[in-house]
C-alpha cells in the first residue's frame, strides 16, 4: 500500500520555514498531491498544549524536562496528525521535526545525543522522514527578522551562541545524510529561495 510522504523543514530562527511550508503545499496540489500541514511542537490539540507551556513558560525549565516535553509532543502529534496522514497517501509537510530536538536541546541545550536517539526510537519507531529541507541562515539575520516581527518565544530570545551551536547542529546533521536531506540558502529574497526550493523539490520528490 501506499503511503504519503514526510517533507520536513528545519533551520534557525527567522529561516522562513512557515512560508516556504506553505509554497511546498501548493507545489504539491499543483501535481495533484493530498497534503497536510502541520508543525511542531504542536499539531494536535495535546501537542499544542504543550507547546504553548515549552514556549512561554515564565521562569527556568530544565533541559531535561524540555526534552521530555518536545518528545510527549511529538508522540501524541504522530499518533493524531503524522501516522493517520501518511497512511491516507497524503504528504505531509512539516514545521520541524527531530532534526529541531537534536539542535535545540542537543547542541542548544547540552542534552546527550544518545538520549535523545533513545526517545526518537521509542517514539518514532522506524519512521524517518523521506525529505528534510535545512534553511542556512547567519543567526544574527534570523534573529532580527524574529526583532522586526515581535513576540520573542524561549528559544527566540536566546543569545547568539546558543542559535550559532543550533545552526552548526542542523548542517551538520545534513551533511552526514545528504541522500535524505537538502541544505537552502535562505538569506535571500524570496524569489530566489522558492526558485532553489522548486528545483529541490523536483529533484527530490
Amino acid at each position: 500500500m501506499s503511503r504519503g510522504r514526510l517533507i520536513v523543514l528545519e533551520g534557525g530562527e527567522g529561516a522562513g520555514k512557515s512560508t516556504n511550508a506553505r509554497f511546498i503545499e501548493a507545489w504539491l496540489r499543483q501535481r495533484g498531491r493530498k497534503t497536510q500541514l502541520t508543525r511542531e511542537p504542536g499539531g494536535a490539540p495535546l501537542a499544542e498544549a504543550i507547546r504553548e507551556l515549552v514556549l512561554h513558560w515564565h521562569g527556568q525549565m530544565p533541559a531535561q524536562t524540555e526534552l521530555l516535553l518536545m518528545f510527549a509532543a511529538r508522540a501524541a502529534h504522530l499518533q493524531k496528525t503524522i501516522l493517520p496522514a501518511l497512511l491516507a497517501d497524503t504528504d505531509v509537510i512539516c514545521d520541524r521535526f527531530v532534526d529541531s530536538t537534536y539542535a535545540y536541546q542537543g547542541a542548544g541545550r547540552g542534552m546527550p545525543s544518545e538520549h535523545i536517539a533513545s526517545l526518537e526510537a521509542m517514539v518514532l519507531g522506524e519512521l524517518k522522514p523521506d525529505l528534510v529541507i535545512v534553511f542556512d541562515l547567519d543567526p544574527a539575520a534570523g534573529m532580527a527578522r524574529v526583532k522586526k516581527r515581535g513576540g520573542e518565544n524561549r528559544f527566540e530570545a536566546e543569545q547568539g551562541a546558543f542559535q550559532q551551536r543550533v545552526r552548526e547542529a542542523f548542517l551538520e546533521r545534513a551533511r552526514r545524510q545528504p541522500e535524505r536531506y537538502a541544505i537552502l540558502d535562505a538569506d535571500r529574497a524570496l524569489e530566489a529561495v522558492q526558485q532553489d526550493l522548486a528545483r529541490i523539490l523536483e529533484e527530490r520528490l
